[in-house]
């Protein structure tokens, strides 16, 4: 009784880790898959580079290369709503930049790198890549 009690216990509380908590960016569903051969993406063929996607994700998605890992973030910004003013982060070297905020945050990891002021707490989304080929596969 006490195992299955304690499995009980253990299914309902694992967390999900792939869920969006931030307030400020919706979590939508999306499956995008592009071709790495064609011109447009030969800057994430390198280490550290970095190319960015519209149409998909919420503002667009940035794509990075880290040592040959794809990684993708979502561009909009993490601490604050979208405005006009603000529509989404830029590509600065191997970081992104909010020209609102002035926050920058790294491509490596999502991680904000200078907190300018204290309430923000949200590093970048990330979402889930898979590299097959040429092809890479963008998803949430």
């Amino acid at each position: 009784m006490r195992i299955i009690l304690l499995v009980i216990v253990l299914i309902f509380s694992c967390e999900d880790g792939n869920v969006n908590s931030n307030p400020y960016i919706p979590n939508i569903n999306f499956d995008k898959t592009i071709n790495l051969d064609l011109p447009l993406y030969d800057d994430v063929k390198f280490s550290s580079g970095s190319v960015e996607l519209s149409g998909i994700g919420v503002c667009g998605v940035v794509i990075f290369n880290f040592n040959g890992d794809i990684l993708a973030w979502e561009q909009c910004p993490p601490n604050h709503s979208v405005n006009s003013s603000c529509p989404k982060l830029n590509i600065s070297g191997v970081q992104l930049s909010c020209d609102c905020t002035q926050n920058l945050y790294s491509l490596a990891t999502g991680q904000l790198l200078n907190n300018i002021d204290q309430n923000n707490k949200y590093p970048l989304v990330r979402y889930r890549t898979e590299k097959i080929g040429s092809s890479l596969r963008i998803y949430n």
